[in-house]
């Protein structure tokens, strides 16, 4: 075979495995990617629901519980928690769940 005739089967085949289709493909991905990262938000209206009542909180396996925190006032993204006399702050975007206690 000539090496115009491999050029005529192969360069077609070639250009759609290596240059169309990989750019289609990570297009796929990047948008799988973002709609699992864009999840469930969590509405603050479901938090002041509970403001004044002990509960347990939990930002993540590798970040913090607050045990027998009570929730004091729920502004914007951030959570107002009392502990031990103490007042904490936690941002409402890391919880990921929130159990009453009492």
């Amino acid at each position: 075979m000539e090496a115009s005739t491999w050029i005529a089967i192969y360069m077609p085949i070639y250009i759609l495995l290596f240059v169309i289709r990989p750019s289609q493909i990570r297009n796929i991905l990047l948008a799988r990617l973002l709609k699992k990262r864009r999840g469930v938000v969590m509405t603050n209206e479901l938090v002041k629901r509970l403001i004044g009542k002990r509960c347990t909180i939990s930002t993540g396996s590798m970040g913090s519980t607050f045990k027998k925190a009570k929730i004091l006032n729920v502004v914007d993204n951030w959570i107002s928690v009392e502990i031990n006399g103490r007042e904490d702050l936690i941002n409402a975007d890391y919880v990921q769940y929130i159990k009453v206690v009492d």
